[in-house]
């Protein structure tokens, strides 16, 4: 559980952030949990949230750094759309967990609001992998070649793993 949320607070190049950006989906611009003994699923909230970067500025960086043409429009679009969808949804379950302060929770609620983190965070990769993958069927190998580049860099690819 450290890792995950560990792999979320890493500050990262641009391109980089803007990639695991768009994998998380998260776009919480409220103020961080910051108490000093937060529980697991506290810390994943706060570090999504300091990210300051909202859902529309990632799909322009995306847009940006992939190298959209006119004729991809239509398969960006369901990208765009499917992280504004994950976007949606880690508000809408942060706003949930906000209701019960982290200190309140006893052991084993804390696991299973990590857990309820843990699979929007699997559901809104399924659902941007799905749309990526459209997306990337369609574009010649020089743009894919361009697209690999940027999500290795993102910290989940070879290139990522020598760093």
């Amino acid at each position: 559980m450290r890792y995950f949320a560990n792999m979320i607070a890493t500050p990262v190049p641009f391109v980089r952030s803007a990639a695991i950006a768009a994998l998380l989906g998260a776009t919480m611009l409220a103020t961080p949990l910051t108490a000093v003994a937060q529980s697991p699923a506290a810390k994943t909230v706060a570090a999504t949230e300091t990210k300051g970067e909202t859902v529309e500025q990632r799909i322009t960086t995306l847009h940006a750094s992939l190298n959209i043409t006119p004729a991809e429009e239509t398969q960006w679009n369901g990208v765009a759309q499917a992280m504004r969808e994950n976007a949606a949804a880690m508000d809408k379950l942060v706003a949930t967990k906000r209701t019960t302060p982290p200190q309140n929770m006893t052991a084993v609620q804390d696991l299973q609001s990590y857990q309820q983190f843990a699979q929007a965070h699997v559901d809104g990769l399924k659902n941007l992998t799905a749309a990526f993958s459209t997306l990337y069927d369609a574009m010649p190998d020089a743009q894919k070649k361009v697209a690999d580049q940027v999500f290795q860099t993102s910290g989940h690819g070879p290139a990522a793993s020598k760093s």
